[in-house]
């Protein structure tokens, strides 16, 4: 739908409204989680450009209710980013979303947005985040430089969610090693170059890590235990690469994360290879294999020491793009340790489309992560409408 409000500006109302079903495989291990979940979300999105389109603006507000899990009820603005292009250069400043990184798995340089933990299981939703960026176009690559002054906390599950740990971890309360707590403002630079057959990017952030430590007061026994996040400064150098042979993608990402705390090394690379045309058809299918590690010892938000990822990418390229991804995911220390993934989607017609996904965990390992949610397999169905 456009509108034009003067002769050089026009605005654009877009967005979807979606249904979607949850549904758990298993009971639940702790009381009060449901067998099934019910959501409705609600995105639009307004856009508009002026000075012949080197303004734009875009509004992208959000809206869920859940059936059964209040904390999954809420409002927030994804977006609401005003961009001005130069010349060779480009300006941004409100509430936006960044994307880096190449590799399928696991995202590590991907560090401006918060995880929106409590709407998506996979980790790929992201919350709007405060900024001021300002990037340079000039013959050895783009230059990127982020301000970000306000911080957002990531979203967990309550009481009557799944896919939690044995206590839910509080939505209310934080603890923080700056100060200013919230109000820290944050920094991060990023090069990318694209040279020939491959895609580089170096980045730095130093400021609040987007993934919180657990902090715990009182004891299970006196029914007072509880868990809270805690977010300490840090200073991140991250480092992604692809390079591209014929139908062959090679993928690496790494990096170095230095905190009060802790000092490590974290790393993501994988190959992935589609045939084109398979068995003389309109698909293309891809093999992927990434190999996961991280120094750290395990933890909620940290699964993949030392694990493998095999995955199949089905595309069918028709007229309602249809695909379907199915990963699965290897603990190299712990056979009976592993996680699976299913994603597939198509439209059904030019406004409606359905999508399904799949999250799968097993472990007998207490100190895994995934011991707290090894009853929590599921399967999610979203039909959406597009306006």
């Amino acid at each position: 739908m456009l509108v034009g409000f003067s002769s050089t500006a026009q605005a654009e109302l877009s967005g979807s409204i979606s249904v979607e079903q949850r549904y758990f495989l298993q009971d639940a291990i702790y009381s009060s989680q449901p067998r099934a979940q019910s959501s409705i979300g609600l995105s639009p999105e307004w856009f508009f450009d002026w000075n012949e389109g080197d303004d734009t603006l875009v509004i992208k507000p959000f809206y869920r209710f859940d059936q059964e899990d209040p904390e999954r009820t809420r409002y927030d603005i994804r977006e609401f980013i005003w961009t001005h292009l130069g010349a060779d250069y480009e300006f941004r400043a409100g509430v936006g979303k960044v994307f880096w990184g190449q590799t399928e798995s696991l995202h590590l340089v991907d560090i401006i947005n918060q995880t929106d933990l409590v709407d998506a299981t996979d980790f790929e939703t992201k919350l709007g985040q405060p900024m001021v960026s300002f990037s340079y176009y000039f013959d050895a690559g783009t230059f990127s430089a982020f301000v970000l002054p306000y911080f957002r906390e990531r979203t967990f599950a309550g009481v009557q969610g799944r896919l939690r740990p044995v206590v839910p971890i509080s939505n209310d309360q934080a603890f923080y090693e700056s100060d200013d707590e919230q109000s820290h403002v944050d920094y991060a630079l990023r090069w990318k170059q694209s040279l020939d057959n491959w895609e580089i990017g170096l980045s730095y952030f130093t400021g609040t890590n987007r993934e919180p430590l657990l902090i715990s007061t009182g004891n299970i026994e006196d029914g007072d235990f509880e868990l809270f996040p805690y977010y300490e400064l840090i200073d991140q150098y991250g480092i992604d690469l692809l390079w591209i042979n014929d139908s062959w993608l090679y993928k690496f990402e790494g990096i170095h994360r230095e905190s009060e705390t802790v000092s490590f090394f974290a790393g993501v690379a994988g190959v992935e290879y589609t045939w084109v045309g398979a068995l003389g058809s309109d698909d293309d299918i891809g093999w992927l294999v990434e190999y996961q590690y991280d120094e750290r010892d395990s933890n909620f938000f940290v699964p993949s020491q030392n694990d493998l990822m095999v995955g199949l990418r089905w595309v069918w390229n028709d007229f309602d793009s249809t695909q379907i991804l199915f990963g699965f995911i290897q603990d190299l220390d712990n056979t009976n340790s592993y996680n699976a993934f299913l994603e597939a989607s198509t439209r059904m017609t030019d406004n409606w489309k359905w999508t399904m996904n799949g999250y799968f965990f097993a472990t007998e390992d207490i100190e895994n992560p995934y011991y707290f949610i090894r009853r929590d397999d599921h399967l999610e169905f979203n039909v959406e409408y597009f306006f």
